[in-house]
């Protein structure tokens, strides 16, 4: 499809912010495990542990991808520039990626300034796509 072909980083980068999302899920299952987590209890509020870095990580993504999608539809449904989408998507991968190892790593600095990153990558996959309204 010559949509696809276009728009072909952003597809990629939608399958790797998939496959970023089930490394995190596997990630904190074996944390879960490994600190003998009871299935459906909290995860006591400690930025010490890994288990609650590895927690709030995961749950990051997912209070951020549900926006990257809709900028993803609302982007490529007004034809926005190729280029400004592909390389707005992938600054939020790169961001999203360096927010989990820094949290990971508890370097806060840096997990923010990651989260930074990825909210910039977000803001220039919207602003593609408005401006080809104008």
């Amino acid at each position: 499809m010559e949509l696809i072909e276009t728009y072909k980083i952003t597809v990629l980068v939608i399958g790797l912010i998939g496959l970023l999302a089930f490394i995190q899920l596997a990630v904190i299952d074996i944390a879960s495990i490994k600190a003998k987590h009871i299935p459906g209890h909290p995860i006591p509020a400690n930025h010490n542990t890994f288990l609650f870095r590895a927690s709030r990580a995961l749950a990051n993504t997912n209070e951020s991808v549900a926006i990257f999608i809709l900028f993803v539809a609302f982007a490529l449904l007004s034809s926005a520039n190729p280029q400004w989408l592909n390389i707005g998507s992938s600054v939020y991968l790169l961001g999203r990626m360096g927010h989990m190892i820094f949290y990971y790593l508890n370097f806060k600095l840096l997990r923010s300034i990651a989260f930074a990153i990825s909210l910039m990558g977000l803001l220039t996959m919207f602003i593609a796509g408005i401006v080809a309204w104008f």
